[in-house]
């Protein structure tokens, strides 16, 4: 992977940020890093694609793997909102499960999610670096958040726990199924349909509360 760039004007220190370009310079990276690959995505491209300056990108992130790092964070966010793992106190655990469930089976199987996951198994052999930004930006602070809610539902006495890791791993493996691996492979060209896939979700649910019910 190719150092980062560098930019040749220092940002202006203390200038207000705009969230809407910063938001545009996100959707930009998410296209360019999915159509371009992480090292053919120059941060004067991206710059470009979203419409500002260059000195813009660098005033809202400092370097490209910062921004690769927001652009995953971002895309996981569109499906996985915090909110989704701080539900109110009267919201039944097996709602919870089901709204992450179904968001977490988009997440992972979108065309965006399984382009870059392509991506980065080509190019893991040649240099790893980008997979663990990756990882850590995506699946593991996920899987944080999860065991998280998992802890405190434990703490509640909503369900039993003694592992939250293992049941978040548990929980999100059998959300994924065949479905993602089929898609990975080139195997299918696109999910079931919805019905099926909601019947596949809800059985995910009911299988993990028999596990973890108090």
């Amino acid at each position: 992977m190719k150092a980062p760039s560098t930019p040749t004007t220092p940002a202006t220190a203390g200038r207000p940020k705009d969230p809407v370009k910063r938001q545009a310079i996100l959707n930009a990276a998410k296209r360019l890093f999915l159509s371009n690959g992480y090292d053919g995505s120059s941060m004067d491209a991206i710059a470009a694609e979203a419409g500002v300056s260059k000195l813009t990108v660098y005033s809202h992130f400092s370097d490209k793997e910062t921004l690769f790092t927001a652009a995953v964070k971002s895309k996981c966010a569109e499906q996985l909102p915090r909110p989704m793992f701080e539900p109110s106190a009267d919201a039944s655990i097996e709602s919870v499960l089901l709204t992450i469930g179904r968001g977490f089976h988009n997440l992972v199987n979108s065309p965006e999610a399984i382009k870059l996951l392509r991506l980065l198994a080509a190019q893991a052999t040649l240099d790893s670096k980008l997979s663990l930004l990756f990882l850590d930006a995506g699946p593991l602070s996920v899987m944080r958040e999860m065991q998280r809610l998992l802890t405190q539902a434990n703490q509640q006495q909503q369900l039993q726990i003694n592992d939250p890791t293992k049941a978040a791993e548990h929980f999100f493996s059998l959300i994924k199924g065949n479905d993602n691996f089929r898609l990975l492979i080139g195997c299918s060209a696109e999910l079931q349909n919805p019905a099926a896939i909601e019947a596949h979700i809800q059985d995910v649910v009911e299988l993990f509360l028999r596990a973890y019910r108090t």
